[in-house]
């Protein structure tokens, strides 16, 4: 896979237009939860925890499978100016939010197979701290670290016999911008003036997952799609890396939780 042709002039943070933003995660930030992370791309922040519940929704009792569940949230100083009060306080979830746990949850059950994680439940909980673009994209990227966290406790304790995880999975946006210019990893500026916003889910191998864009005004052509989602799967294949080595610097050994492949070397 080739990155497309973009223009490399800076961009509002000084960044070229095929860089991610500046990444830092601090795995175990949160001390209560069985794996937690405090994931920053830029300027937005980002609390992912994962805590384990030895049982599974009513709809999942009996089937022997697991189940994976996120929930999102943006705390009321997490842009500029303070937001209306938190959802669940006196008010239930809006929309965007439900679309957004929505979204992380399927990204990160993606990463498991729920039929050899036993019947326990993983609840992935993703508090937007400061926001500057890209909140979703980092609550699926921050949570895939919490979860692994999670499960190599889980491991560790004996508890999970067998490896779960089928492989790293990341997200991160590609906008269409004025001039037919292509840019990875939006700001909020950027973001809010792009004529299209794509976000993308994949593994670390470039297998999609979930793909998210709409067209704010002309229909846009096939191949400048291709285009951003060759993009953005080569920023999902950096922030694995960064996961990766996250992980590892927090003791985790990750091919020891993953599943080993089809033909795969011992």
């Amino acid at each position: 896979m080739t990155a497309p042709t973009t223009p490399t002039k800076p961009r509002p943070d000084g960044r070229s237009l095929d860089a991610l933003r500046p990444v830092e995660m601090t795995p175990g930030f949160q001390r209560n939860a069985e794996g937690s992370v405090l994931y920053r791309a830029g300027g937005t922040v980002v609390l992912c925890t994962a805590s384990i519940d030895e049982k599974v929704p009513s709809f999942m009792e009996g089937k022997g499978k697991g189940w994976v569940t996120a929930e999102y949230q943006m705390h009321p100083r997490s842009s500029p100016a303070r937001r209306e009060a938190r959802d669940g306080r006196g008010k239930a979830p809006g929309g965007r939010t439900l679309e957004i746990q929505r979204l992380v949850g399927r990204a990160l059950r993606a990463a498991v197979a729920l039929d050899l994680l036993g019947e326990r439940t993983i609840a992935l909980d993703c508090d937007v701290l400061e926001a500057d673009g890209g909140t979703r994209t980092a609550s699926v990227t921050g949570g895939f670290v919490a979860l692994a966290l999670a499960l190599d406790k889980l491991t560790k304790k004996g508890s999970l016999k067998r490896p779960v995880l089928r492989e790293l999975v990341a997200a991160t946006s590609v906008g269409l911008l004025a001039n037919d210019t292509l840019a990875l990893d939006l700001c909020y500026l950027e973001d809010s003036a792009a004529e299209v916003d794509l976000n993308v889910v994949a593994t670390a191998s470039g297998d999609i997952i979930e793909l998210q864009g709409t067209a704010e005004g002309e229909p846009v052509p096939r191949k400048r799609i291709d285009s951003m989602i060759d993009l953005a799967l080569i920023g999902v294949a950096r922030l694995a890396k960064v996961q990766h080595d996250a992980l590892a610097a927090a003791g985790v050994d990750l091919a020891s939780l993953t599943i080993k492949k089809s033909g795969a070397s011992a």
